[in-house]
């Protein structure tokens, strides 16, 4: 670490530093933060153990650059960072080190967990505190938790299937007859509520869309693949065409999850 923090300082020597570096803020960085994490996140969903050391170097780097910008600004700087995280950690782990049992189940730690970060903000109102640069469909998981807390919530996920099909239909309504901002608001709604769905059914709806994209990123690659083996690419065909090339990807994917499942083949 302090190698590291002594590169960081390099960096951002007004003097003799690195003149890209020296220009970024707490602003500018934020995006490459976000982007960091999420590498992090992809070499896991992938399993690319090789890759995740490095990918965790990254996302520390980013700690270290707002660290050093917090520094240069009187705010605060790696030692008070680290400083303030394990003094929280201690606070939110009393059944580790302080005097309450650790006998007590995860769902039990993390309403605890909840509790004490409810006394740590102090009064505020039930949706303070959730973070606006989260992904907007887990910000909204978060704030759909919040209002549950207190009751304001759909007792099971017939409730809120009913209500995607009533969004549903007025998304439709919309789109024949209002301006492109009330359709873009009525979407937004449909998304809202889809979002409910994943949380009663403890489904991640980030990880549940990436997926989706995943798939739908490798069965495109085959059709492309199976009109390579033609001599075509996909601008020289048509839907009709490619519409029963996915279905011939679509079946290559089931066939082979059946197989890594060690079911038979249809």
């Amino acid at each position: 670490m302090p190698r590291l923090l002594e590169i960081m300082a390099r960096l951002r020597d007004p003097d003799s530093g690195c003149p890209w570096d020296i220009e970024q803020n707490f602003a500018t960085i934020a995006p490459y933060t976000i982007e960091e994490a999420y590498e992090v996140a992809d070499a896991i969903e992938r399993k690319a153990w090789a890759e995740l050391e490095g990918e965790l170097g990254d996302l520390l780097l980013q700690s270290v650059y707002h660290a050093r910008i917090g520094q240069e600004a009187g705010l605060f700087d790696f030692d008070s960072i680290t400083k303030a995280i394990a003094d929280k950690m201690v606070a939110r782990h009393p059944h580790l080190f302080g005097d309450e049992s650790r006998d007590k189940s995860a769902e039990q730690q993390t309403r605890d967990w909840e509790r004490l970060k409810a006394a740590e903000r102090g009064p505020a109102r039930v949706l303070d505190g959730v973070a606006l640069g989260l992904p907007a469909l887990t910000r909204a998981v978060k704030l759909q938790k919040r209002a549950a807390r207190v009751g304001f919530d759909w007792p099971s996920t017939d409730q809120v299937l009913d209500k995607i099909i009533e969004e549903t239909h007025e998304l439709v309504e919309a789109r024949d007859s209002l301006t492109k901002a009330e359709q873009a608001e009525e979407f937004g709604d449909l998304l809202f509520v889809m979002a409910n769905l994943a949380r009663h059914m403890e489904i991640d709806p980030e990880a549940a869309l990436r997926a989706a994209n995943e798939k739908f990123t490798r069965r495109f690659g085959r059709i492309e693949d199976f009109l390579a083996d033609e001599g075509k690419a996909p601008a020289q065909s048509d839907l009709v065409e490619m519409d029963t090339l996915w279905d011939r990807a679509k079946a290559e994917d089931k066939a082979a999850k059946a197989e890594r499942a060690g079911q038979p083949r249809d």
